[in-house]
């Protein structure tokens, strides 16, 4: 199982070219949390106390707008959420709720701190990966709202609301 987990990582851009030791090492101490279907992995302004990676099932991404949540994005396996709360000490952005049920690796900060005293350059790397990952997000985000801006709807985006 440990051997699956450690694919599943290398996977992801957050853990491209950790090494196998390191990420056997961080994920030692992490939890699998199970999430039925329906139930939050965390609400939108939860204090941000750990990141995910999905293992199996799908969720959705919800943002709350005048008392409604709205779906930004669904995440299958592989996918990893919350891991702004690795680097900043803000309130959750978003809300994480299971589509199907769902088992997830959990990795909090002290998993990470861990790794840093043990292996500062692979502990770097993961930082600069997931530092990455958020500057591509960002890159996309700000293109969909210039966009946006200019009237235009890029295909494959579907708007939140259409008028009737």
């Amino acid at each position: 199982m440990h051997t699956m987990r450690i694919e599943l990582l290398q996977q992801m851009p957050i853990f491209g070219a950790i090494r196998d030791d390191a990420l056997e090492f961080l994920l030692e101490p992490a939890p699998s949390v199970h999430i039925e279907a329906g139930q939050f992995f965390f609400r939108e302004r939860d204090p941000a106390q750990s990141m995910y990676v999905l293992e199996a099932g799908r969720v959705a991404v919800l943002k709350a707008w005048e008392g409604r949540e709205l779906m930004l994005r669904h995440l299958e396996q592989g996918d990893c959420f919350g891991e702004m709360a690795l680097l900043d000490l803000f309130p959750r952005s978003a809300s994480v709720r299971a589509v199907e049920d769902c088992t997830a690796i959990e990795l909090l900060p002290d998993h990470l701190m861990r790794l840093y005293e043990r292996d500062l350059e692979q502990f770097a790397l993961i930082q600069m990966n997931i530092a990455r990952e958020m500057s591509r997000r960002l890159r996309v985000t700000d293109e969909l709202l210039f966009r946006a801006r200019m009237g235009d709807v890029p295909e494959g985006v579907e708007p939140v609301f259409r008028s009737t």
